[in-house]
């Protein structure tokens, strides 16, 4: 490629993998973006499925937009709202504030990702076209993947808000660069009429599928509102196929699914990144919120598949002509379920034992993202492998839709069930201690709060009998035996000599109500412990049997064609060439 070709197609690298990057760098942050803004999982993912929704809503309008008004203008409009909403999200002070800055990003998101697709392949001649494409590609998965080690680098030392300021740095190079490399003016435009209907729809039926996932554990899955919910997705999938069928200029072109290894590459996306995601969703809070890690170590924990996605992606993509697709598709997906079966079997507290799992994740998620990158793209020119990139790109979005509402929501539901076995485990051991009823309720209360209201997997070892309530504890009985043995009047050595004996048998009592009170401590952060292990550990047991049923799926892909070899008398026969 000559040089400018080079640099305005790296220059669209670095837009794509600013929106990829906040598709799961929050991932990493969730624990000490929870604990900051005083909120829980099931809000704060609301963060995280604003910005998937929303990038998957709009993408392909806004797409159309950046074609009517010209590409490099709009592209540059989107790295600035991008920007305004990376401070919003950065300086945010509530979860609400956080929320509208991700949206904020998203829109601006949704503008750059099919503007880099669409300049970057067409700034390369056509003999290089795969090659662009193959490297916008391998750039989402990448940035998709390093997200959470990156976030993790950025919590550590410069605090959750660090993993927005970092885009500040981004965009700038980014504008910088469109500036010098893209002309503004007198850019060629296309006549293209935005698909309102099907752009309302696509919201409406991401919006409801998203929130019955999230929802159906707390409101029961056969609840009215749930079953509402899903009512109203099937309505509008159907509404919004019957749609794009019949408008002149659809949001998704159906006429792609015509084509097998596109349909393929599209079902893959979405079926792998949820199992991608769904690790590097919930291991980080695992590592931090249960094991005591801090996020660097939770981020250099989970690198292992972020670093098989990197050395494996480019290969798997220039393996696909030897292996053929259903073949290099279908090891990946075996490498992803030995993975889930590594997740479902482990001692979390081994680290090896994860490392293996996730270095079989990420290598089977490499293997797969290489070949879907170049299938999506296909034999298509012009107009239509525009199209296939951005739906790609909204299928990409959706597996991180579902991912996140499907491994939050399955934790959730099993963090309240955990957190229930806790309370009533607790509960019974107080009985057994040898204090009073009103120090019960105190050792109780504060139990229900660590476990409720901070959330928390470790208890208090203060003493529950300090030194300063021992003293009132002796001097009050001291007052108490000297009143009843018509002591008040003693000599103070004789009161003294009352105290000491009464402090020994005090003393001896709190030691003893200490000891008790210290094992039940230890007994309530060992049960926690395993409760909530057992939560994190169980989506993945879950989850494991339809890893391997995704299998099937691997049979949308038409069978590689073995090459015959012709005999030297087939040869003769047909008077083409001597033996």
């Amino acid at each position: 490629m000559k040089q400018k070709q080079m640099a305005i197609l790296m220059t669209m690298t670095i837009g794509i993998f600013l929106c990829m990057l906040d598709t799961t760098v929050m991932n990493i942050a969730l624990p000490a973006i929870q604990t900051g803004l005083h909120t829980d999982l099931d809000t704060l993912q609301w963060a995280l499925n604003v910005y998937t929704i929303t990038f998957a809503a709009f993408t392909i309008p806004l797409g159309r937009i950046a074609d009517q008004f010209g590409r490099n203008k709009v592209y540059f409009a989107g790295l600035i709202l991008f920007l305004l909403g990376s401070l919003t999200s950065a300086s945010s002070s509530t979860v609400a504030i956080l929320i509208i800055g991700r949206a904020l990003q998203s829109i601006g998101a949704a503008i750059v990702f099919p503007a880099s697709m669409t300049i970057g392949i067409n700034s390369v001649q056509l003999s290089k076209r795969n090659t662009a494409v193959l490297i916008l590609g391998i750039t989402q998965g990448l940035a998709a993947a390093f997200g959470p080690t990156i976030g993790g680098l950025l919590t550590q030392f410069c605090g959750w808000r660090g993993i927005f300021y970092i885009n500040v740095l981004l965009v700038l190079l980014a504008a910088i660069m469109c500036v010098a490399l893209l002309p503004m003016k007198n850019e060629n435009i296309v006549e293209a009429k935005l698909d309102i209907s099907g752009m309302c729809l696509v919201i409406l039926l991401l919006f409801s599928l998203t929130l019955a996932l999230v929802k159906a554990s707390a409101w029961g899955w056969t609840s009215g509102k749930i079953l509402i919910l899903f009512v109203g997705f099937v309505i509008a999938l159907i509404l919004f196929i019957w749609r794009e069928s019949m408008a002149s200029d659809p949001m998704i072109r159906l006429d792609l699914f015509k084509y097998r290894h596109f349909t393929g590459a599209v079902v893959m996306t979405v079926l792998s990144g949820i199992l991608f995601v769904g690790v590097m969703v919930l291991m980080p809070s695992f590592f931090t919120k249960i094991q005591g890690h801090t996020e660097l170590d939770a981020a250099l924990m989970i690198t292992p598949a972020s670093i098989m996605v990197f050395l494996l992606s480019p290969v798997s993509g220039l393996l696909l002509k030897k292996m053929g697709a259903r073949q290099l598709i279908a090891l990946g997906i075996v490498l992803l379920g030995l993975g889930y079966v590594g997740l479902s079997v482990m001692n979390p507290r081994i680290y090896w034992q994860f490392a293996i799992s996730c270095i079989l994740i990420g290598t089977g998620y490499g293997i797969i993202i290489g070949p879907i990158t170049v299938l999506s793209a296909g034999d298509f020119t012009g107009e239509l492998l525009t199209a296939s990139q951005s739906v790609t790109g909204v299928f990409r979005q959706i597996g991180t839709v579902l991912a996140v509402a499907i491994f939050v929501s399955a934790l959730s539901t099993n963090l309240v069930t955990a957190k229930a076995q806790v309370w009533s485990a607790a509960r019974k051991e107080v009985k057994k201690l040898s204090v009073s009823q009103t120090r019960q309720k105190h050792i109780l209360k504060v139990t229900h709060q660590n476990l409720y209201s901070t959330e928390s997997t470790t208890t208090s070892n203060k003493p529950v009998i300090g030194a300063k309530t021992q003293t009132g504890i002796i001097s009050k009985e001291t007052k108490q035996y000297l009143v009843e043995n018509h002591g008040t009047q003693w000599p103070q050595s004789a009161k003294r000599k009352v105290q000491t004996k009464i402090a020994i048998v005090v003393r001896e009592k709190v030691r003893k109500i200490n000891q008790q009170v210290h094992r039940y401590q230890e007994f309530l952060s060992q049960i926690v412990k395993n409760k909530m292990t057992t939560a994190f550990i169980k989506p993945y047991q879950v989850a494991m049997p339809f890893a391997w049923l995704f299998l099937f799926a691997t049979l949308i892909f038409k069978k590689r064609k073995k090459k015959i070899l012709k005999t030297c008398s087939q040869i003769s026969e047909q008077k083409s060439r001597n033996c």
